[in-house]
């Protein structure tokens, strides 16, 4: 009698695509999926390390790309939950690694988190949930 193997399902990996004022963005290296990268290339800002859509039809574009290899993409509009804040004067560099976005205020830096590990991370690190409203 031969050995019983189960078809198991590869976990796929979420990806959060959030809209930003006109833009829709996200943040993820695809260190093990070039071709990935270089179908969204186009849409990469070394600026800032993240892919933005200035559409929604690029943005579905996109997010089909992403289902395609293997990835559940997520359009975010309202980004409650995924804001975190840091006192302007603390070290904020392991919070900005996993952020999609940031500004500053006088008092504060305020950060878009990638998802909420990232913002449980920043909380870890000090940060705390910023409830009002911000325009990056």
């Amino acid at each position: 009698m031969g050995v019983q193997t189960f078809d198991a399902d590869e976990k796929r990996k979420r990806i959060n695509v959030f809209k930003v004022g006109k833009l829709w963005v996200f943040k993820y290296f695809f260190a093990d999926n070039q071709d990935l990268f270089r179908q969204l290339a186009d849409h990469y800002n070394r600026d800032t390390y993240r892919f933005e859509f200035k559409s929604v039809g690029e943005r579905n574009q996109a997010l089909k790309h992403l289902e395609r290899n293997g990835f559940d993409a997520y359009p975010i509009e309202d980004l409650k939950g995924y804001v975190v804040k840091l006192d302007k004067f603390s070290k904020y560099a392991p919070v900005l690694r996993n952020s999609v976005a940031f500004t500053e205020t006088p008092k504060e830096r305020i950060f878009l988190m990638k998802d909420l590990a990232a913002v449980e991370e920043a909380i870890e690190f000090g940060a705390e949930i910023y409830e009002g409203d911000v325009a990056f």
